[in-house]
């Protein structure tokens, strides 16, 4: 279809040789709308060529690659526990155990508990990438637009609004079933019985999977908001000519 810089290149050109001019004038007029038609053609071809069903396409496979970026990264040893940005902490309640077994020598047994809890994320990380790439197919194409058009961080932002939850209901097996592969219950365990052992201290308890659920989510979330917005902004991000295609080379 013709674009509108085009037609009135076109009927510039046209009126412009049907003035009583000389023949080098008329070359010269010639010479203009020749180039008038060149450079409508060179817009109509530089304009964007992705329409919805692509920008809908392209921004599920961004969401598809910046996940697996992300699950490559975080999910493997120390991919949680040696990145200051997302390493998860003893929970806030373990203060008070930690200030009661450190004076007995016994913080070593905490900073086992807290070594698990960081694996126990590691190895959660992989199946929630299944978990994301659902998310991702069941998109409506009104979703998609609002997360094309939006701020650096829509899509981020759209999972922490609607699926934070059905993903964490989701994890919370994976992360029971990591946590006791890693160790996490039995040395939460031991620190507790430890702790119970000393008279007169109040009581703490911990739900360590809604925890690292919590803290794993955050995490990937951090890094997924990283990646979304490097796709969006850095060109040799855009690995697939869809990408390419619909955020531009």
């Amino acid at each position: 279809m013709r674009t509108l810089h085009h037609l009135v290149a076109i009927a510039t050109a046209f009126f412009l040789l049907l003035l009583p001019l000389p023949l080098t004038a008329q070359t010269d007029w010639m010479k203009l709308g020749s180039e008038l038609l060149g450079t409508a053609a060179k817009t109509q071809a530089a304009a964007p060529a992705a329409n919805t069903t692509q920008i809908a396409a392209g921004l599920k496979e961004a969401l598809r690659v910046g996940s697996d970026t992300v699950v490559g990264q975080l999910g493997k040893a120390d991919g949680f526990n040696a990145d200051p940005a997302i390493h998860i902490p003893l929970p806030k309640s373990f203060k008070t155990v930690q200030s009661t077994l450190k004076p007995l020598g016994m913080s070593y047994l905490l900073d086992d508990l807290e070594l698990k809890l960081n694996r126990a994320a590691e190895q959660a990380t992989p199946k929630a990438k299944e978990l994301f790439w659902s998310s991702i197919e069941q998109m409506t194409l009104d979703d998609v637009m609002g997360i094309y058009n939006g701020p650096p961080d829509a899509a981020t932002r759209y999972f922490q609004g609607k699926m934070s939850k059905p993903l964490g209901e989701s994890m919370q097996p994976i992360v029971d079933q990591a946590l006791a592969q890693a160790g996490a219950v039995q040395a939460y365990d031991n620190v507790m019985g430890q702790y119970r052992a000393v008279p007169f201290v109040p009581d703490v308890k911990a739900d360590l999977t809604g925890y690292v659920v919590e803290q794993g989510m955050n995490g990937i979330f951090h890094y997924l908001a990283k990646e979304e917005a490097a796709i969006r902004q850095n060109p040799a991000k855009r690995t697939t000519e869809l990408l390419r295609t619909v955020f531009g080379k």
